[in-house]
């Protein structure tokens, strides 16, 4: 059940799972502003949310650190792979719960001086970076008054990134990745697909719902979808729904807006059960 950021929650440590094959996983949703700092602070309570509620992998939205009031805000918030408050606060925030945690996506330098890699970062629960995918598809939009073109400041990678951890065989993909089912056949495998995602109101409420449940039945896997969603200062409007979705297609939990945790357990037993029912994986033919 999605948990709204007022929300009570309880303390109690014994709500974390210990059930063989199945783990509690988290996606945060948020309506991130200009400032690092203050991104930063909500994102540790709301982690400190998911972690109460027995989380051990929890997935941040994109652009989780900044959402600026200008396109070029994320340019002069770059950091260095390895290094910066971003890096560091991601880290820290891990190996203190002991969870494994994805950053949405931070602005890492590239050799363009006037654009950043937008990378989805993964750290696991030592606090070690494990994981780096910088965003292979850039978000082109123009429609009446929206207009948006990641290509102006960010470089692409070119890259599919997996990863095993101790919740399955990892995808990482962010936000209008979702729209290039390819990418996701490209992973050949994967327990879970990562989406952190910024999708304009626009966008997402025509096709966030049914781009998302189509990964998860196409690819017979959990999809943790962590979103933006609200208003921003820069007068963007995001979509949200975070969810998480079975492999079935059933979403299991979502938040519609505003701040909060989206919290759902997986079922390794269960997946793997869908995948010998339906072995679609294995009927494939190109």
């Amino acid at each position: 059940m999605a948990i709204k950021s007022r929300d009570k929650v309880s303390k109690n440590k014994n709500n974390k799972q210990s059930i063989p094959g199945i783990n509690r996983i988290a996606a945060i949703q948020m309506a991130s502003g200009p400032y690092v700092a203050a991104n930063l602070s909500e994102a540790e309570r709301l982690i400190e949310i998911a972690v109460n509620q027995g989380a051990k992998l929890i997935a941040l939205p994109e652009y989780f650190a900044i959402m600026g009031l200008k396109d070029t805000d994320k340019v002069a918030a770059r950091e260095k792979e390895g290094s910066g408050p971003i890096q560091r606060f991601l880290s820290k925030t891990a190996k203190k719960h002991e969870v494994w945690l994805i950053g949405g996506s931070v602005p890492l330098e590239c050799d363009n001086p006037d654009k950043v890699r937008n990378a989805c970062l993964v750290y696991d629960d030592k606090g070690k970076q494990v994981a780096r995918y910088d965003k292979v598809h850039l978000f082109g939009f123009d429609q009446g008054n929206e207009h948006y073109q990641e290509k102006k400041t960010i470089e692409p990678g070119d890259a599919v990134v997996t990863l095993d951890t101790p919740f399955g065989r990892l995808g990482l993909s962010i936000c209008y990745d979702l729209r290039f089912p390819e990418l996701y056949r490209a992973m050949s495998g994967v327990d879970i697909i990562a989406v952190p995602s910024a999708f304009t109101e626009t966008t997402g409420k025509a096709h966030w719902e049914t781009l998302i449940r189509a990964r998860a039945i196409e690819n017979l896997c959990y999809v943790l979808a962590p979103a933006q969603g609200g208003y921003h200062a820069s007068g963007r409007e995001t979509h949200g729904n975070s969810m998480i979705v079975d492999p079935w297609g059933v979403i299991q939990d979502r938040l519609s807006r505003g701040s909060g945790v989206v919290i759902s357990s997986i079922n390794t037993a269960y997946l793997q059960s869908l995948r010998k029912s339906l072995p679609a994986l294995k009927h494939r033919k190109l």
